[in-house]
C-alpha cells in the first residue's frame, strides 16, 4: 500500500508540473511567415536594419514580434539587454512600456462601464469630487509678457474626456506655456505620488483648456486610474492583476519588478538615452514606490502585451477569458475626436478610447490600413493591431532618443511583407 500511495503521489507530481507546463504555453502557436501570407525575407531584412542599428550604437537591442491570423510569424531579439554589462537581449526581458499602459488602464474602466458601474457620459467629480468646479488658465499679452487668468471651465470634464484626452489636463512634459509651466513647478508627479496624492495636486492646478475642446496628451489616463480605485474598492494594480493579466496570462506585468529573480530580465538604455521630455528621468522598476500610473507606469515583457494585443483582436477574449465584448472593443477603437479638437495623435488618425485610430489611408507618414489602431512608450515600445489584416505588431526597446523614427521603419517594413490578404 506505501508502495502504491507513492507510485500515485509520484504520478500526480508529473501531472501537476505537466498541467503547469501547459498552462504557461504560448497561446500564440508559431509558425513560417509564409503560412499566414507574410515574407520571410522581407521580415528578415527588417531584423537586418535593426541589427545595422545595433552595431552602429543607435540602439541597445530590441524585440519584434509579429502575428497574424493568431500565429506568431516572427519573433526575435536583437542586441543586448543591458548594454552596460552587455548581457544579450532575450526574449523575455522586461521593459518599461510607459504610454502602453494607457490602453490597459483604458479598458479596466470599459470593464466597469460594462456592469453599469461607470458612464461615459459620468462628471469625473461624481467618482472623483476633488476634480469638479476647475478653472481653465488662459494666457494673455502683457507688458512683461504673457500672464495667466483662471475663468471658469464652461462644463465639468467626463469619463470620455478622460479615454480620449479631451479633458483640459496636461502633461507640463511636452511643450510650452504657462499651464505646463505650473505643472513642472508643482512637481506633481516627480515624488511618485500615490493616485489619490496625485489627484489632490491636479485638482489645485489650471486647466490647460476647456473641457471637450482640445486634444491634449495628459495626466487623463492617471487619473482614469484613480477613478478604477474609487468604483472598485482596489488599489489600481490589484484591479489590473485580477481582473486583466491573470486571465490573460501575463504573469510579467506589473507596476514594479520587487522580486530579485526577474530583476535580471529588466532591459536598460543607452546611459545617455535615458531622458523623456523636460528632464523626465527613466524610472528604476526595481524600486517600489506608492503610485500606480495609469498613464504610464508598467513593465511588461513582449509576449504577454502580445496576449493583450491578441485578445483586442480577438474581440475582448483569449483562451476562453472573455474580458469585455467585441462591440466594447470596436467603441474603443473607434475615433472619438472628430472635427474641431485639434490634430489629435498625427496627420490621418483619430483618438479612440485608449489608441490613436487609423482614419484614413492616406495622410499619415506610414502605410497602414483603415480601423487600424495604435500606441507606444516613451522609452521606444510601440505596438499596433490591424483587424482588417488580422495582424499585430509588438515592438520593446528603451531608447527614448530613437522611439519616432523605429516606428516608422517598423510600419514601412512589415507592411511591405505583406504578400497576401488575410483570410
Amino acid at each position: 500500500m506505501r508502495t502504491r500511495a507513492m507510485v500515485l503521489a509520484l504520478l500526480l507530481h508529473v501531472f501537476l508540473l505537466t498541467g503547469a507546463a501547459h498552462a504557461q504555453a504560448p497561446v500564440l502557436p508559431a509558425v513560417k511567415p509564409e503560412q499566414v501570407g507574410l515574407s520571410s525575407e522581407r521580415l528578415g531584412q527588417l531584423s537586418a536594419v535593426l541589427k545595422a542599428d545595433v552595431d552602429k550604437g543607435v540602439i541597445p537591442g530590441a524585440t519584434l514580434l509579429v502575428a497574424r491570423q493568431g500565429k506568431i510569424a516572427w519573433f526575435e531579439a536583437i542586441g543586448a539587454r543591458d548594454p552596460a554589462s552587455r548581457a544579450p537581449m532575450t526574449k523575455d526581458a522586461i521593459f518599461r512600456i510607459y504610454s502602453m499602459t494607457k490602453p490597459i488602464t483604458s479598458l479596466a474602466v470599459m470593464m466597469l462601464v460594462e456592469e453599469g458601474k461607470v458612464a461615459l457620459s459620468d462628471p469625473v467629480s461624481k467618482h472623483i469630487p476633488q476634480l469638479g468646479g476647475l478653472k481653465v488658465g488662459v494666457e494673455k499679452p502683457g507688458a512683461g509678457g504673457p500672464t495667466l487668468e483662471l475663468e471658469p471651465a464652461r462644463r465639468e470634464m467626463t469619463i470620455q474626456d478622460l479615454l480620449r484626452h479631451t479633458s483640459g489636463l496636461t502633461y507640463g512634459l511636452f511643450g510650452s506655456g504657462l499651464v505646463k509651466r505650473a505643472y513642472l513647478e508643482a512637481k506633481v508627479w516627480e515624488d511618485y505620488p500615490s493616485n489619490a496624492e496625485l489627484v489632490e495636486r491636479l485638482a489645485k492646478l489650471p486647466l490647460m483648456h476647456q473641457p471637450g475642446v482640445t486634444w491634449e496628451y495628459s495626466h487623463s489616463t492617471d487619473v482614469l486610474g484613480r477613478v478604477v480605485e474609487a468604483v472598485s474598492g482596489r488599489t489600481l494594480g490589484e484591479f489590473l492583476t485580477a481582473r486583466i493579466f491573470t486571465p490573460l496570462g501575463m504573469t510579467d506585468t506589473a507596476f514594479y519588478v520587487p522580486a530579485l529573480a526577474k530583476q535580471a530580465r529588466i532591459a536598460e538604455p543607452f546611459a545617455n538615452d535615458r531622458v523623456i521630455g523636460t528632464n523626465a528621468e527613466l524610472n528604476d522598476p526595481r524600486v517600489v514606490q506608492k503610485w500606480e500610473s495609469g498613464g504610464g507606469g508598467l513593465v511588461s515583457t513582449t509576449m504577454d502585451y502580445a496576449r493583450f494585443a491578441q485578445m483586442l483582436l480577438n474581440g475582448g477574449s483569449l483562451n476562453g477569458k472573455r474580458l469585455v465584448t467585441p462591440k466594447t472593443i470596436a467603441y474603443m477603437t473607434a475615433d472619438h475626436l472628430g472635427a474641431g479638437v485639434g490634430s489629435g495623435p498625427g496627420p490621418g488618425y483619430g483618438f479612440g478610447l485608449g489608441f490613436g485610430v487609423r482614419k484614413d489611408t492616406g495622410m499619415a507618414p506610414w502605410p497602414g490600413t483603415v480601423g487600424d489602431y495604435h500606441w507606444g512608450g516613451a522609452a521606444g515600445t510601440y505596438f499596433w493591431v490591424d483587424p482588417k489584416e488580422a495582424l499585430f505588431v509588438v515592438y520593446m526597446m528603451q531608447s527614448p532618443k530613437q522611439r519616432v523614427a523605429a516606428r516608422t521603419v517598423l510600419r514601412n517594413m512589415i507592411y511591405g511583407a505583406v504578400d497576401k490578404a488575410a483570410r
